[in-house]
């Protein structure tokens, strides 16, 4: 009714309801069309079919280009080893192994090679005593025995003969360069059989390197 006072608490309830039909009629509208794609990640737009097919592409480039490289590397490869086999049987210097590269490693192996040596015996003369020691017989035990000795001394011997020579002729032919290991190289090469070296020998024997 006219003339009568609201109470104060109503008043304020009023004011803040219109003030906040004021501030929703004020938000602004969100389009519903503008929705994020669920599949899409977080902050980043779904990429197109020809930036995926492109991706998809040089991924499969890659893996390729991977094979091929390997590929190349075991052709590579194997024709490396194919030269260092040729170049063992012929002794090309060029392809042959680090350990057999050098002037010193080529006078070493010549001057086992041109002289007869008593450890390329010991394959043969190991079978024979082998066979002799297997006879149930007690004197042939016994020269089988003997043998033995009389090879590993007879090796020992011509070894240390062979090893004090070629250093003294290293050190003369060779006095500026790595000599290290040459002795031990032709002594592990005169145990072997003159037809099984590698490299085939160069020189023949009683032929001064």
């Amino acid at each position: 009714m006219p003339g009568e006072r609201l109470p104060l608490g109503f008043v304020f309830r009023s004011r803040a309801k219109e003030e906040k039909a004021s501030v929703a009629d004020k938000a602004p509208l969100t389009d519903s069309k503008q929705t994020r794609d669920p599949q899409a990640p977080k902050g980043r737009p779904t990429p197109k079919r020809s930036e995926a097919q492109s991706q998809r592409r040089s991924v499969a480039n890659t893996s390729s280009s991977r094979k091929d490289a390997a590929k190349r590397q075991r052709e590579e490869r194997r024709a490396q080893l194919e030269r260092q086999r040729q170049a063992l049987a012929g002794g090309d210097e060029r392809f042959l192994p680090a350990r057999d590269k050098g002037p010193v490693r080529k006078f070493a192996r010549d001057t086992i090679d041109s002289r007869f040596n008593v450890a390329e015996f010991f394959l043969p003369m190991a079978v024979v005593i082998l066979v002799l020691s297997m006879v149930r017989v007690g004197s042939l035990q016994t020269i089988a025995l003997l043998l033995w000795l009389v090879v590993i001394v007879l090796i020992v011997l011509d070894s240390l003969f062979t090893g004090f020579r070629l250093k003294k002729r290293l050190a003369e032919r060779f006095p500026d360069q790595n000599r290290r290991g040459a002795v031990a190289y032709a002594l592990m090469r005169s145990l072997q059989m003159r037809r099984l070296r590698l490299p085939k020998p160069q020189v023949k024997r009683g032929e001064r390197p």
